[in-house]
């Protein structure tokens, strides 16, 4: 397996602090797999290059589920291996107990991967890059400008 798994401790941002950590949606995923750079917003892309790239296990679910509904043309193992060998994208792991414990409280979303990938990022206390309305009207950390 290529894709680099941390398990519950975060690695942080490359000067070495921890305040500064950074979750990626699918959407994002895809785009940086694709090469579309571009529909970030341009300080954002700048912040995109500073920071490690942390995806949650159920953005690889999600991109699996859109792989097998022919939304999406590779798997998510396949995105994700492409991803930690260009950009070190990290899979993020926590116990899914705790997940769950926070997935119920998101009531916002009927979406079960946004209420998984959302509250991942929340037991982090870290930033989510997304687009998604939804999300970045709920989530007091979600990034996109």
């Amino acid at each position: 397996m290529k894709i680099r798994i941390v398990l519950n401790t975060l690695i942080g941002h490359r000067s070495g602090t921890v305040s500064s950590v950074v979750f990626l949606d699918t959407n994002a995923v895809i785009w940086l797999y694709q090469g579309e750079i571009d529909k970030f917003p341009e300080s954002l892309q700048r912040r995109l290059e500073q920071e490690d790239l942390f995806v949650s296990p159920f953005v690889k679910l999600e991109l699996q589920y859109l792989y097998e509904t022919n939304r999406i043309k590779v798997s998510g193992k396949e995105v994700l291996d492409y991803l930690y060998e260009k950009v070190g994208l990290i899979l993020h792991n926590v116990p899914l107990n705790l997940l769950i414990e926070e997935a119920v409280k998101q009531k916002w979303t009927r979406d079960p991967f946004d209420r998984l990938i959302v509250s991942h990022a929340m037991l982090e206390g870290a930033s989510l890059v997304t687009r998604d309305e939804g999300i970045l009207a709920n989530y007091q950390e979600s990034l996109w400008e």
